[in-house]
């Protein structure tokens, strides 16, 4: 009977110089050769008679090997779910490829960490943390995909995500505490309300302060969040204290609070980006504050207060979606793809003043996603509400569900005069209580600057652009200051 780690594996990556060999000629097409890696990551954790340290090594290898084909396929995704139109088919596939090659990545790190540990003290003190954290790390970025889907988030992966940090803890590995963190406070940012690319600036600013935040067994009122190491839970508010575990850890952002709160002070006061901060090229210093700012509120040491009280209900919406079928909803013409933005269906769940809930099916909402423009008529009413998608969260693989914030109840189509004798039709957004008159239109049409002119009844009125209040992949809506003039 041979020991554990005895004899030569049978395997093709038994041999390190053969194991380079067939990485440096994985397919040339990214997407096929993320498809093969991941092959790799479960063929390598498999197989039997590694010595831990070289199965640990073979794995860091194929990461390697990966990363360069992630970083550009994750790029190309993210352009793909900024844009109005484009292949739902070729999106769906890059998203499969870049969270399967982790999902393996995970698991093959995990079953790795268990070899380690059958291999006595020596081997934990040199090979132990390089794979803790490297597992973390392909855990995080799982959750991170499933995320940037809106779920459903699998609770499995923080089982295995809390069980490995448990065991890093109790070996003083520190870097694998930073980490555990980072995917911590991204969770607890109520990621279900951000688009993929702020999604994304996200995971850049929390990667710039995670060296602040903190962790601890003992509640605190800076430690707004607490999770139990021996449970398959993200982070939860500490609403109350929780029953004392052995498992139970507290976290929060601690002195990175204070750090964020100053970026929004110069990006607010400068409106650029300070020159030391490493989000990546290209950011725009608006988007990046917008969600400095979100994630200020959510690391407080209070949980944010709702604006208004809801109120349970069960009842039917009708959904038209996109600037085209709000459009359409409202009694205007000329879409080239006319009736295709309406006709979904929810079930509402709660209002408020300021919007409500409801649940969608998950087969018709493959165009559903935060920032998406709607217009909803409730069962047994003709008027129609405009508002955006503000909560996008798929609780099974049937259903999801929306959160909605109204922008107005009483909307209204107008044809739009501008300064080069052209027309636009946008959508009027009267809301009470707001001094600036809103108007949506069609994303490109407003020149930046530009009055626009409208003839509504017998008066004349003229709107001055203020500021672009939201944007859209296929609309934008601005606010105008308002004069009117008698015929």
């Amino acid at each position: 009977m041979k020991l554990f780690g005895a004899g030569k594996p049978d395997h093709p990556f038994a041999d390190l110089k053969e194991a380079r060999r067939v990485l440096d000629h994985v397919a040339t097409q990214p997407l096929k050769a993320l498809e093969e890696l991941a092959h790799w990551h479960e063929s390598v954790a498999a197989a039997e008679r590694f010595k831990p340290e070289d199965r640990a090594q073979r794995l860091a290898l194929i990461d390697e090997t990966a990363q360069p084909r992630v970083r550009k396929q994750a790029q190309d995704y993210l352009a793909a779910a900024r844009a109005a139109k484009g292949s739902r088919a070729q999106e769906n596939l890059m998203w499969t490829r870049i969270h399967e090659y982790w999902r393996h990545a995970g698991q093959a790190y995990a079953r790795c960490i268990d070899s380690v540990l059958q291999g006595g003290k020596t081997l934990e003190i040199k090979v132990l943390p390089g794979v803790m954290v490297a597992a973390l790390r392909a855990l995080g970025q799982q959750l991170k995909w499933q995320h940037l889907r809106y779920g459903p988030i699998d609770s499995a992966v923080w089982g295995l995500l809390n069980r490995i940090y448990g065991l890093a803890e109790a070996r003083g590995v520190a870097e694998a505490q930073r980490e555990f963190l980072k995917i911590a406070l991204f969770s607890a940012s109520s990621p279900e309300g951000l688009q993929p690319a702020e999604l994304e600036i996200a995971e850049r600013l929390i990667d710039e302060l995670a060296g602040s935040f903190v962790l601890a067994k003992a509640a605190a009122t800076e430690l707004p969040y607490w999770t139990d190491l021996g449970q398959s839970m993200a982070p939860a508010r500490t609403a109350r204290a929780p029953q004392p575990a052995p498992g139970q850890r507290f976290i929060g952002p601690g002195p990175a609070l204070s750090k964020l709160r100053s970026l929004i002070e110069f990006v607010q006061a400068k409106h650029v980006l300070p020159s030391d901060l490493k989000l990546g090229a290209g950011q725009d210093a608006e988007a990046v504050l917008g969600v400095m700012q979100r994630l200020a509120l959510y690391w407080a040491p209070t949980a944010p207060e709702r604006k208004h009280r809801r109120v349970s209900m069960k009842s039917g919406m009708k959904i038209a979606h996109g600037f085209d079928g709000v459009v359409e909803a409202l009694g205007g013409g000329g879409s080239l793809d006319f009736g295709a933005g309406a006709g979904d269906s929810w079930t509402v769940e709660n209002v408020s003043a300021g919007g409500f809930g409801a649940l969608a099916q998950q087969a018709k909402s493959e165009w559903l996603k935060v920032g998406a423009l709607v217009a909803a008529q409730p069962d047994g009413t003709g008027n129609w509400m405009v508002g955006t998608v503000r909560r996008v969260s798929k609780v099974s693989s049937q259903e999801v569900r929306v959160g909605v914030e109204t922008l107005s109840r009483s909307p209204s189509l107008s044809q739009f005069a501008l300064r080069n004798a052209t027309h636009a039709q946008g959508v009027l957004l009267p809301s009470p209580g707001s001094g600036e008159p809103a108007i949506a239109l069609r994303a490109g049409v407003h020149v930046p600057g530009e009055n626009l002119e409208a003839r509504i009844g017998e008066r004349q009125h003229v709107y001055m652009p203020q500021r672009v209040a939201e944007r859209g992949d296929d609309y934008e809506i601005v606010r105008f200051k308002e004069m009117v003039r008698e015929s």
